[in-house]
């Protein structure tokens, strides 16, 4: 993946288009926590909608190759369900059974599904995109990024001196808009100043679901 690890476009899907993903997403509940929905790959709405051309397309612009969509997670952040992520990079996937391969773990089960940390080679695989079903801005937690944070899993030293070193970018997106990132790139969220939600749609996607002796699970 080419630097600096993410992409923004506007105008993706519409005003229109992003109020039906809110409804069919009100009618899917389970798993529903705090923070927003889990496993919302076995949607079949939400499967359809990782599969819009418009998504693909921005997938084969940015990795060179077709991707598979396997994971969607919905972020729900509002005046009352407020939280923060600390800086970080998303080196889990979800996987079908507990690794044996080189380079996996530790793992562990997350609303039924297994996760387990993959190495960096795995994780250059993935690409992750963000569909901001309502606009984020400034005030509304919207994610902070460190570029160019994406070539590794980074160890403890690496991961402070880029914190020191390299300024964050705020990524300000507008209705309808997408993000497309690596999961190795260095982000975070703050807590939300308003009321106005945040909610976004994100859904990962790989090359393969069949990745170094691990295959990836359907959540």
């Amino acid at each position: 993946m080419r630097s600096p690890g993410y992409w923004i476009k506007e105008g993706i899907f519409s005003h229109t288009e992003c109020e039906s993903i809110l409804v069919f997403l009100s009618k899917n509940n389970v798993g529903r926590n705090r923070a927003g929905i889990r496993n919302l790959m076995r949607v079949d709405e939400v499967s359809s909608l990782a599969r819009d051309e418009r998504l693909l397309s921005t997938c084969r612009e940015i990795s060179g190759k077709p991707l598979i969509p396997y994971k969607a997670t919905l972020f729900e952040k509002t005046g009352r369900a407020n939280w923060l992520v600390a800086i970080h990079q998303d080196t889990a996937l979800p996987i079908e059974s507990h690794p044996t391969a080189k380079g996996w773990g530790p793992a562990s089960r997350k609303s039924g599904v297994i996760f387990s940390h993959a190495p960096s080679s795995v994780l250059r695989r993935i690409l992750a995109i963000r569909i901001h079903l309502d606009p984020s801005g400034p005030s509304n937690g919207p994610l902070r990024v460190i570029p160019d944070s994406h070539a590794r899993r980074l160890n403890d030293d690496e991961f402070e001196k880029l914190k020191r070193s390299t300024p964050e970018v705020l990524c300000c997106v507008g209705r309808g808009g997408i993000i497309a990132m690596s999961p190795l790139l260095l982000h975070a969220s703050s807590k939300s100043e308003t009321d106005a939600p945040r909610r976004v749609l994100h859904i990962e996607y790989a090359d393969s679901l069949d990745l170094e002796g691990v295959r990836l699970a359907i959540a």
